[in-house]
């Protein structure tokens, strides 16, 4: 229901007969005389509904699949944006807010979109997408641990390290050393 109406879910024309179906029983119980099963009857046909409805919006991920491959390119490239222009230093990581904006879409779609594609959060796969740019930026021996670091949003090396071989395994020292 937080959905934009154009994020709204898109029914073919077999589903939404359906719905008008699970609509018209739901109104006929609720027409008919009250007896011993009305409360169960309209229960069901809700629950009906609601499983349908579940159904029809999880396969409007599946059918709208190039489209959401546009929109994690996008999503790609805005927080590479983000970590390129410094923001991290002075505003954190990005919050769903700021990309489901620069996206032109709402915040819940922009949440149920991503943890759909990909299996993650935002700030997870934020920190992926971080530790994506830590590894090129080692690869140039130009950049020192403590420029990345900054450059990353970490307030001193120290974490940068501790954050760098949680995730990897390895020191960025050792990851550097090891790609030569």
């Amino acid at each position: 229901f937080s959905y934009e109406s154009y994020e709204a879910l898109h029914l073919s024309e077999q589903e939404r007969h359906i719905v008008i179906d699970c609509l018209q029983n739901i109104a006929g119980e609720l027409q008919h005389s009250i007896d011993k099963h009305s409360r169960t009857l309209i229960v069901s046909n809700i629950e009906l509904l609601l499983n349908y409805s579940i159904r029809f919006y999880e396969r409007q991920f599946i059918t709208r699949e190039n489209k959401n491959k546009v929109l994690l390119d996008k999503t790609d490239r805005l927080l590479d944006d983000y970590i390129y222009s410094g923001k991290l230093k002075w505003e954190g990581p990005p919050t769903s807010a700021y990309c489901a904006e620069n996206l032109k879409l709402s915040v819940a779609y922009f949440e149920d979109l991503l943890t759909f594609e990909t299996g993650k959060t935002l700030l997870e796969f934020f920190q992926l997408k971080r530790m994506e740019t830590a590894k090129r930026m080692l690869l140039d021996k130009e950049n020192t641990i403590k420029a990345i670091a900054g450059q990353l949003g970490f307030s001193n090396t120290q974490l940068f390290c501790l954050f760098f071989k949680k995730i990897t395994g390895v020191t960025p020292n050792e990851y550097r050393y090891s790609q030569n």
